[in-house]
């Protein structure tokens, strides 16, 4: 009898460990097509679209969650300030793609990295190109996965016309 509750404590162990890298994978997805919401075709989205968007990704954060763009971006720690920060995009464009999830789990914490490759335009409608990755901490709150913090770590950003050869050569 002790074998099979040992046996069936692992198996709850593997499901709650795969759901939850589901949850994570979903929660990840969400808050890209939230930020992504704040454009359209290639513009700024209408003010109402642009604050629910913020608003929405902002609340994929815990309460005291950290929304941390780097030195270029800057950083925001609390639901409000990470969806005052969102609603005032750098940029007049992006689309966020995110690859390569490598995810730990324990408990009602994890940790993430994805990487991210993302087209842009400027306010000046400059294409570029930015590489980088996102190192995500997440805590499951009553059930549900959320960001804790998100910091992006950016590897290059080229414009489109010229490419990132240059960049390694």
């Amino acid at each position: 009898m002790d074998e099979l509750v040992e046996r069936l404590g692992r198996l709850e162990h593997r499901i709650d460990e795969a759901e939850s890298r589901l949850a994570i994978f979903e929660l990840k997805a969400r808050y890209g097509d939230a930020v992504d919401r704040r454009f359209h075709r290639g513009n700024l989205a209408e003010p109402a679209v642009m604050t629910a968007a913020a608003t929405e990704a902002s609340l994929m954060f815990t309460p005291d969650g950290v929304w941390d763009g780097g030195p270029a971006l800057g950083r925001s720690v609390g639901r409000d300030a990470i969806a005052e920060r969102l609603a005032r995009p750098t940029l007049r464009f992006s689309r966020h793609l995110f690859v390569k999830p490598r995810l730990t789990i324990d408990g009602d914490t994890a940790m993430g990295r994805w990487d991210l490759l993302v087209p842009c335009l400027d306010h000046d409608g400059g294409a570029t190109w930015m590489a980088g990755y996102e190192d995500d901490t997440y805590r499951r709150i009553d059930g549900v996965w959320l960001h804790a913090t998100m910091q992006l770590t950016t590897f290059f950003v080229a414009p489109v016309t010229e490419g990132w050869g240059r960049i390694f050569a």
